[in-house]
């Protein structure tokens, strides 16, 4: 599959970072370090605009080293980017640590997954086939 994808930043193409990554590294694109204070939340943008197949779409997902050295994370996550959308991709970051974390220009915030999903048909019917868990959910089967 081939993605078109414009860069109007100065950092390079999104890239996978191993052979078997499912995600490809996003960088922000920023021209001054942004600090995050605890619990702030910031729209950073990255320069990037996509044009996906029909059918398919990029999930915006936090970085887990970003994550558990600095509790900073994509506040909706995953963020979903459409087929038909053509703006910049902008990425939401949230930092969940106690002290204030700085965002560096350049430097790698989220990753992008591609994926394919359906668009079904919704058909409104009074009652579900039963099951054997049936509505148990939140927990229901214990933790150990």
């Amino acid at each position: 599959m081939q993605i078109k994808i414009i860069n109007q930043s100065n950092n390079p193409l999104p890239k996978y970072e191993s052979t078997q990554a499912a995600g490809m590294d996003i960088r922000c694109n920023i021209d001054t370090p942004i600090t995050l204070e605890p619990l702030e939340r910031k729209l950073f943008p990255t320069g990037l605009y996509i044009e996906l197949p029909v059918g398919y779409e990029a999930q915006i997902r936090p970085r887990s080293g970003l994550a558990l050295k600095r509790g900073i994370t994509v506040l909706n996550t995953p963020g979903t980017i459409d087929a038909d959308y053509r703006g910049e991709i902008g990425v939401i970051l949230i930092n969940l640590s106690n002290t204030a974390q700085t965002i560096e220009p350049g430097e790698r915030i989220c990753q992008m997954v591609i994926a394919k999903h359906e668009q079904p048909e919704l058909i409104e019917v009074l009652s579900l086939t039963q099951t054997e868990r049936g509505a148990g959910g939140f927990g229901h089967s214990g933790t150990k």
